[in-house]
């Protein structure tokens, strides 16, 4: 007979407490040990109803109650569908995180092809940015035994970071306690940012966490990092070379300086951001010499466009040559450019 919700709580609260007890099991242990708020008078009624159904019995008068087999069976029924739930969800995450990590490793491919490209259709020097994020957020957090003392630790932020963290734990989690561990994490952190996951929160996940709680402090460690990472940005060049076909940049001291600059990079981050940071927002950004904030690109002009992912973060792409560069070009190529990225990203192949 299928139970409704206030009796399947109750029935598994005697059982459970019976499980841990061994002793007979009252309405007011029920009433105070569970968050049910129910009376002890509305328990009994409920309790006397599972008895005539047969899933509790009474074993002499005045005692409480303990389950009956047809009440261990129903409890053992619902555990293992429980169970079967769970192994789902983590399947579930597992393809999710699988899926995330053939789009990350293609979208290092493609933005080193687009970079080339533009190389070679406009014979200047180019780069592009792996998206920015921010505020990044968690997507999902998944937890796996490596052996019996080490703990693996996959958190995934935005749509490109995901750190893996080893944890070392005294005592070996059992898979239903990974499931259940995996569940809260998710079911508390998922599309959180860092501001949002506050000590109150935190003091919930713990107290919820059990016995397992310890281990929530090496998950939160990783989450930050996590979360930092996701803000570094990765820049891709190309073109490098192309300089050397332009007499006004070879000034044997400039070039040098030049070419650290597109090969080191740290430098271009300026560059994305001020780029991304504009109001004009996914138009295009001409800096002619003195114009943009890298010293040594002050004999170049820089063209920039911004591109924007469907799933959230935005990118720069950049073009660099001298400043008698094809400007009608580079602006037309850069459009096009943008105008076609996200389908580019959601391809298996750049044409």
């Amino acid at each position: 007979m299928e139970l409704s919700e206030r009796k399947m709580k109750i029935l598994k609260a005697i059982i459970a407490t019976y499980l841990k007890t061994g002793e007979p099991v009252g309405s007011r242990t029920i009433s105070k040990d569970t968050d049910l708020h129910l009376s002890s008078a509305t328990i009994r009624n409920e309790m006397a109803d599972l008895e005539e159904l047969g899933y509790i019995i009474q074993p002499h008068t005045s005692a409480g109650r303990i389950p009956s087999d047809l009440g261990y069976r129903y409890y053992v029924n619902l555990l293992m569908e429980e169970n079967e739930e769970m192994h789902d969800r983590e399947k579930e995450r597992e393809k999710e995180h699988q899926d995330l990590i053939n789009k990350m490793d293609r979208m290092e491919v493609v933005l080193k092809n687009v970079a080339d490209k533009l190389a070679a259709n406009t014979n200047y020097a180019t780069m592009i940015s792996t998206p920015q994020y921010n505020e990044a957020k968690l997507k999902f957090i998944q937890l796996s035994m490596v052996d019996s003392r080490r703990l693996l630790v996959v958190i995934v932020v935005g749509n490109e970071t995901v750190k893996n963290v080893i944890m070392n734990v005294d005592d070996p989690l059992q898979n239903d306690e990974v499931l259940k561990l995996n569940i809260l994490l998710n079911s508390f952190l998922q599309g959180l940012t860092l501001g949002d996951i506050n000590l109150e929160l935190v003091h919930t996940m713990k107290v919820q966490a059990g016995m397992h709680a310890g281990i929530l402090e090496g998950i939160f460690q990783g989450i930050v990092d996590a979360i930092h990472e996701a803000d570094n940005t990765k820049i891709y060049t190309s073109g490098t070379t192309n300089i050397f076909r332009y007499p006004e940049l070879m000034d044997p001291d400039k070039t040098t300086e030049l070419l650290d600059t597109l090969v080191d990079k740290k430098q271009l981050v300026k560059l994305v951001d001020e780029t991304v940071s504009q109001e004009e927002r996914h138009g295009i950004q001409v800096y002619i010499g003195n114009e943009n904030q890298v010293q040594s690109l002050k004999d170049c002009s820089i063209v920039t466009a911004t591109y924007k992912l469907k799933e959230g973060g935005t990118g720069t792409v950049g073009i660099i040559g001298p400043k008698r560069m094809d400007y009608r070009k580079v602006v037309r190529t850069l459009r096009n450019l943008t105008d076609d990225l996200d389908e580019i990203f959601n391809s298996e192949d750049i044409e």
